[in-house]
């Protein structure tokens, strides 16, 4: 086991995973609907959209999700961090 995770408690061990596999699952989903765009991120897929590169619709509708997801991913990673934080100060 690596040592960082040795002063963790298996329950807040489970819920780490859970939380770092739901990080994987939206980051995994933002990827997805960005390769349909064609994009590397969000912002290239608007550049593409404003050039006329892309369809208006539904290229903005994925670009939205894109965005979402790309925020979520944010905080998702952040409350991961805090998380084990938190599990390694008790």
């Amino acid at each position: 086991m690596d040592p960082i995770y040795s002063t963790i408690p298996p329950a807040d061990a489970l819920e780490i995973e859970q939380i770092a596999r739901l990080m994987y699952e939206v980051r995994a989903a933002r990827d997805d609907v960005l390769a349909r765009l064609g994009a590397a991120d969000p912002e290239q897929a608007l550049a593409c959209i404003s050039k006329g590169e892309l369809p208006e619709h539904p290229a903005y509708e994925h670009y939205v999700s894109a965005r979402i997801l790309t925020d979520l991913a944010i905080q998702v990673r952040a409350d991961l961090a805090t998380r084990i934080e938190e599990s390694q100060g008790r």
